[in-house]
């Protein structure tokens, strides 16, 4: 019987995506490449990454964190171990990545960390990549469920919590405000873009 071959097996450009359960990383992928990623019937089921293989480019979606209801507070340990694990076992390998969040919650959510004393998962994932060099994007999804004068107060509060400081507008190469509900992903995708053009990669454009 054959084994299974590695999906990673020879790739030599990964795009990582990264984010809490249920922020639509996975349907962000389905967006940008037009294939489906692998995914559980429910937030925090899936504990391996996930990989689709296009040419020798890899794109690899993680597991989400963070709360996930039903799922026993020890699993969830488990899923962040496995995470940070498969960042710094490929972190050679890692092009670029895609931090995904809820822009519509996202405040509140940092709020309620803060509150206890903990540094957000998001903003800590964001700065251990930073820490291992690893060029990171801030997708910032649903947007459509913020009133549109309250867009920019939202981001530039999403910006200095993260660690940028604002206004998020000087961080165009970072930040990118996207809802893959209203097919309005164009932020990221040209982001993606530039860095596979700035890897002399343009044959890449043709999947994403």
């Amino acid at each position: 019987m054959n084994k299974k071959q590695d999906p990673a097996e020879g790739s030599k450009f990964e795009i990582l995506f990264v984010g809490r359960s249920n922020v639509g990383k996975s349907s962000l992928i389905r967006e940008l490449t037009g294939k489906k990623v692998r995914v559980g019937k429910r937030p925090g089921v899936t504990l391996k990454p996930s990989h689709l293989r296009f040419s020798d480019m890899l794109i690899t979606d993680l597991p989400g964190f963070g709360f996930m209801s039903g799922i026993k507070e020890r699993k969830q340990d488990i899923v962040k171990d496995k995470i940070v694990r498969y960042i710094e076992d490929n972190t050679d390998r890692i092009n670029v990545a895609v931090l995904v969040i809820d822009g519509s919650v996202f405040m509140d959510v940092a709020d309620r960390w803060d509150a206890r004393g903990e540094i957000p998962i998001d903003v800590e994932l964001f700065h251990f990549l930073n820490e291992l060099d690893i060029d990171t994007i801030i997708a910032v999804n649903k947007i459509d469920k913020i009133k549109s004068e309250d867009l920019n107060v939202t981001l530039n509060c999403i910006a200095q919590r993260i660690g940028l400081i604002p206004p998020w507008q000087q961080w165009p190469q970072t930040i990118a405000p996207i809802s893959v509900k209203k097919n309005d992903t164009t932020s990221v995708k040209e982001l993606i873009r530039k860095r596979l053009h700035d890897a002399k990669r343009d044959d890449l454009f043709r999947y994403i």
